[in-house]
């Protein structure tokens, strides 16, 4: 049995991160400077250690970027292709998170040279991180759709209007008001709170809270929250 592990090529196993933020008005994803290249930008990577596995790992490596605990985070996918890393064979695994802007920005360093794209605007990215990317997206329309999932990109509190934004940045379209607001509200997950936000109208628009009791128990419920 050992002979048969020794005769085994032995390969690398990578993590790379793919950290979605909402800045109020648009999508991003958090990219780092690659090296000395001008134009090349990359994912938030690192490799597995021996102790750890692999959701230690992707914790880990988004605490180092972004300094924040406890925020979503979901395995995407194994990225395997032969031929993805012209150094050596390896093996990554991607995962997606959800982290707050306003969050990040209070703990940012400048020892990644980090930064924020927009994703309908991202620049040239190494290897297949663009696959990665893409298929996040794709994985975060259907969660967004079908799952409570993406309050995480919002602050404590939030109106109708800016929860509307974030779906309308996520799929890059625009959803009716009414439509919006009432298939979010049937759903119960929301708490009315007595504060408006002012200075955007006139009559201004009641903040909310997601009650998180129900919120965790509807994780996995299917709740179709896009309006048709």
């Amino acid at each position: 049995m050992l002979d048969q592990y020794k005769q085994q090529h032995p390969y690398l196993v990578a993590l790379d991160s793919i950290i979605f933020g909402f800045d109020g008005e648009s999508l991003k994803v958090l990219l780092v400077k690659r090296g000395m290249e001008e134009r090349t930008w990359s994912l938030m990577g690192g490799w597995l250690q021996p102790v750890e596995s692999l959701e230690q790992a992707a914790a880990r490596i988004l605490f180092d970027l972004t300094g924040l605990t406890n925020v979503y985070l979901e395995q995407l996918h194994a990225f395997g292709d032969p031929h993805r890393d012209p150094i050596v064979r390896t093996v990554s695994v991607a995962y997606f998170s959800l982290v707050k802007v306003a969050d990040y920005e209070s703990k940012i360093t400048e020892t990644y040279q980090a930064r924020w794209f927009s994703i309908y605007n991202l620049p040239p990215l190494l290897f297949d991180h663009g696959d990665m990317v893409d298929l996040a997206i794709k994985r975060l329309r259907y969660k967004a759709a079908q799952h409570p999932i993406g309050f995480e990109l919002l602050p404590e509190k939030f109106t109708i209007p800016q929860l509307k934004k974030l779906y309308d940045a996520v799929y890059n379209t625009e959803f009716d008001k009414r439509n919006f607001s009432r298939k979010i509200l049937s759903t119960n997950l929301l708490i009315k709170l007595d504060e408006k936000q002012k200075g955007f109208s006139r009559k201004g628009a009641y903040f909310y809270q997601v009650d998180q009791t129900k919120y965790q128990q509807a994780t996995d419920a299917f709740l179709n929250f896009i309006p048709t």
